[in-house]
């Protein structure tokens, strides 16, 4: 079954970058240097990498954020506030405070130091593992249990 295994972020600074999701609990695997990061975010790898060289890795003229955004979800409805100032604590800034949201959930956002928007998220439908991934319920499987994404 295919699977994002890896996520890749253009960074201005990997070091600063690497100190600011290390600072959100994420952890770092030794596999790195000073122009690429490979942190645990939770079965799925984030690897921040420098703007330029990922530019010049990819053939892209521009290697900036845009059109996505990433999400860390919570257990709890009051977590998103709570991971929210984690986050603004460790050096980003929000974009929206926590609010309840049409659909039930709650949710906030903020842009990492690099400009990459993240969603923080409490949704019941979505439990959560305990090493925080998400567990989707799939309709067509026999015993009507869930699939972790």
């Amino acid at each position: 079954m295919p699977a994002i295994s890896l996520i890749t972020l253009a960074v201005a600074s990997v070091p600063r970058a690497r100190a600011f999701y290390e600072a959100l609990g994420m952890r770092t695997s030794p596999l790195g240097n000073e122009s690429v990061a490979f942190l645990d975010a939770g079965g799925v790898v984030l690897s921040l990498y420098g703007r330029e060289a990922l530019a010049g890795d990819t053939g892209l003229t521009d290697a900036r954020p845009g059109g996505i955004t990433l999400a860390l979800n919570v257990e709890r409805a009051e977590q998103v506030g709570e991971r929210l100032a984690d986050a603004v604590a460790a050096g980003a800034r929000t974009l929206k405070e926590p609010r309840e949201m049409p659909w039930g959930g709650v949710t906030a956002y903020f842009v990492d130091p690099d400009g990459h928007p993240w969603e923080i998220t409490w949704v019941a439908e979505f439990p959560l593992t305990e090493d925080g991934r998400i567990v989707l319920a799939m309709g067509d499987d026999e015993d009507g249990g869930g699939t972790t994404a």
